[in-house]
């Protein structure tokens, strides 16, 4: 049926983000002293958010974390993925972040958690939200990016619309946009999520009421295909998927809510749309930094992603050979939930080092 499809891609839709209701986290890690701290790291959440207004009126929400800024050697600004916010989980032990003197700030994107709602919403207005973050934080003249699947589209626009602002960049399992033209159609007509893309793309613009009325309905209740689906987890993610009870803003009761479907559809159709540039056309960013080993961008992606193919990824990488692509064998799409992945993926950001996870 149409509906369960684009139930099936919305409710994946690229950029799976989530928070366990239990405290502990999938880790490869067996040190005792290094959970303890990646702990404190989950519990973040403040019921009176920090705010900058932007420009537009809108309202950013955000959160610091690592060391004092003031102190900080590297600024790091984290997006998230869909359905997520910035009390997303990150695993960086407290040993790591200190030796690092690593300042980490998140934010909800337009319409998530305490920011306001973006009804324009674009990869161009992404960019802008984060390059006025940055300026109102008082960054500096440069800073990092990580950006986590569907949070991987914002970090694309920077890095056509304001490089010489960043200092590198990585995308995480970054979500592939089939209407990118240069993306050859031998290497996706065979490719399901391609036909699924279009007619949720079609049904969030022309049919919004419909689908939120599917995705609310109780008369054909199903089982959540985000639980333990295999056509789009590996063995690996069904494992961390065991110690997730719920999606926070996935579930029927959030998705109730109009403006939590809005902002979800609004991010899937500015995600998923057709964009004013095409990233597999771009030039190097850092082609002439005099720090190339840590001026760099990143892509990280799991050998068995069943969500993003990773032969797609390896074709963006070959396209565009100033990107380092780095694939974790028998990983899927949700990789992040390992600790030793996110201390590769900040080591190589920010240090330039090939560390294998």
């Amino acid at each position: 049926m149409f509906f369960n499809k684009f139930a099936t891609l919305f409710q994946c839709c690229f950029g799976l983000s989530y928070k366990p209701r239990n405290a502990a986290p999938v880790t490869t890690t067996d040190s005792s002293s290094q959970d303890s701290a990646l702990l404190k790291l989950l519990d973040n959440s403040s019921d009176n958010p920090s705010r900058i207004l932007l420009s537009d009126g809108r309202y950013l929400a955000y959160q610091e974390r690592g060391v004092p800024k003031n102190e900080a050697q590297f600024k790091l600004i984290i997006v998230h993925g869909f359905g997520s916010s910035k009390d997303m989980i990150f695993l960086l032990s407290q040993e790591l972040i200190n030796e690092l003197k690593l300042y980490m700030l998140l934010y909800d994107r337009a319409g998530y958690g305490e920011s306001s709602p973006n009804p324009n919403r674009s990869p161009k207005s992404e960019a802008a939200d984060i390059e006025e973050l940055a300026e109102k934080m008082q960054l500096g003249p440069k800073f990092y990016l990580i950006g986590i699947s569907i949070g991987s589209y914002p970090l694309w626009s920077c890095l056509r619309r304001i490089p010489r602002s960043l200092a590198g960049a990585a995308l995480v399992v970054p979500m592939i946009n089939y209407k990118w033209q240069s993306l050859p159609d031998d290497l996706v007509k065979d490719d399901m999520r391609k036909s699924m893309a279009k007619w949720a793309f079609w049904a969030a613009r022309y049919a919004p009421c419909l689908v939120h009325l599917w995705l609310t309905q109780k008369l054909f209740p199903s089982k959540n295909i985000l639980e333990r689906n295999p056509k789009f987890f590996c063995d690996k993610d069904l494992e961390v998927l065991k110690d997730t009870p719920a999606f926070q803003l996935l579930g029927r009761a959030s998705l109730q809510r109009k403006e939590v479907f809005d902002c979800l559809r609004r991010d899937f159709m500015a995600a998923f749309g057709k964009w004013d540039f095409d990233p597999l056309e771009l030039s190097n960013p850092f082609s002439s930094s005099s720090s190339s080993s840590s001026s760099a961008v990143h892509i990280w992606h799991g050998g068995e992603d069943k969500v993003v193919p990773a032969q797609l990824q390896r074709f963006v990488a070959a396209k565009l050979p100033w990107i380092r692509y780095h694939e974790v064998a028998e990983r899927g799409h949700l990789l992040i939930y390992d600790a030793s992945v996110c201390e590769a993926i900040v080591r190589s950001l920010l240090l330039g080092e090939d560390y294998q996870p």
